[in-house]
């Protein structure tokens, strides 16, 4: 039986720096043709260019006409153009996080992907770390009995560097928000991957720490119909930590490291941690897995499953609708933190 030819692929936009991994990822397959890249600033493409040994192109539409798909790594208010492009044209989308800068770019982009019916992957890359699925596998198992709460904490501390607090990333017009969206987003899939969705938010945000136009801390409580309580914490200002997930239930604890940019130099072992209630004692146990955040090699793994999905003819692992529904979560708790309300999650 004669192989498939590679997939030829390019990327729209390196803004985000997550491009450098998708690069490499695509650079290091066999299983595709990395045909380059287009980004408006020249300054940045020809960085880019020397750094990864690709070919640049002067316009997105002669790259999208010379790819089967593409991967947008853009800011994030160019995303609705650049996926408008890409789908009018017939190819494929591998998007990077958030959707989009509104909710209202969100369902427009949404309305692109089903009006044209090209297949469309949102990128988020906790879904495929080995770690956070052992952790799922505890959570469906029951054995940790009712679950009455879950904290995530996720961020970094690139807030510090000046280079960060000049990008993008800290205009409200080209990123749609701060560190809640920016990081929050991560723990918002989470949570709906791994307990469904939840109903409503309180949230507090601050930017006195940097003073910028966007926050850089935040916290946001998410309450579900069966009394479960999910918190999130983000910051573009952790200088270190240890536990990222902490999930209780009447009849034990996961603790999670090591998977978020605070948290990975903290331990080299006992990543995932597990305490099983026996009587009125209990035992702890930890879990050999080394999260792929941990390992270096993480963001790769979203572009080779959107390659991998795409070759085989398959539904993306990761959908517009989870794109869209993550987002409805945290737009809400943006709207708590300006009402000081619990806000309705108005999911699309």
């Amino acid at each position: 039986m004669a192989s498939c030819p590679p997939v030829r692929i390019g990327i729209l936009g390196v803004q985000h720096y997550h491009a450098n991994f998708w690069a490499c990822a695509f650079l290091q397959s066999g299983d595709t043709e990395f045909v380059g890249i287009w980004e408006a600033d020249e300054a940045l493409a020809r960085g880019f260019v020397q750094k990864h040994r690709v070919k640049a192109f002067a316009s997105s539409d002669d790259l999208v006409a010379q790819c089967d798909a593409v991967a947008i790594c853009s800011a994030t208010a160019d995303h609705l153009p650049l996926v408008e492009a890409a789908a009018a044209a017939g190819k494929a989308v591998l998007c990077e996080k958030p959707l989009g800068p509104s909710l209202a770019d969100c369902l427009a982009i949404k309305a692109v992907v089903e009006r044209h019916g090209i297949a469309f992957m949102q990128s988020f890359p906790k879904r495929f770390d080995p770690v956070n699925h052992e952790l799922l596998e505890i959570v469906r198992s029951g054995s940790l009995g009712r679950i009455t709460l879950c904290r995530v904490r996720h961020g970094h501390r690139h807030g510090l560097s000046d280079d960060f607090r000049q990008a993008w990333f800290v205009d409200p017009a080209r990123s749609g928000g701060g560190t809640l969206l920016d990081e929050g987003i991560h723990a918002a899939d989470f949570l709906r991957w791994i307990f469904g969705e939840p109903n409503s938010v309180s949230a507090v945000t601050s930017c006195s720490a940097l003073n910028l136009p966007v926050e850089d801390t935040a916290l946001a409580l998410f309450q579900y119909s069966d009394g479960l309580i999910a918190e999130v914490a983000t910051s573009w200002c952790f200088t270190a930590a240890d536990t990222s997930i902490e999930i209780y239930g009447t009849g034990g604890t996961i603790l999670l490291g090591g998977v978020d940019l605070a948290s990975r130099p903290t331990r080299d072992s006992d990543f995932l941690r597990i305490f099983r209630r026996e009587g009125e004692g209990g035992a702890w146990t930890s879990s050999s897995t080394v999260p792929h955040f941990k390992t270096g090699i993480f963001h790769e793994h979203v572009a080779w499953a959107f390659v991998d999905a795409f070759r085989q003819g398959r539904t993306m692992p990761v959908g517009v609708d989870d794109g869209m529904r993550a987002f409805a979560m945290i737009e809400a708790a943006y709207r708590a933190s300006r009402s000081g309300r619990v806000e309705d999650i108005a999911y699309p």
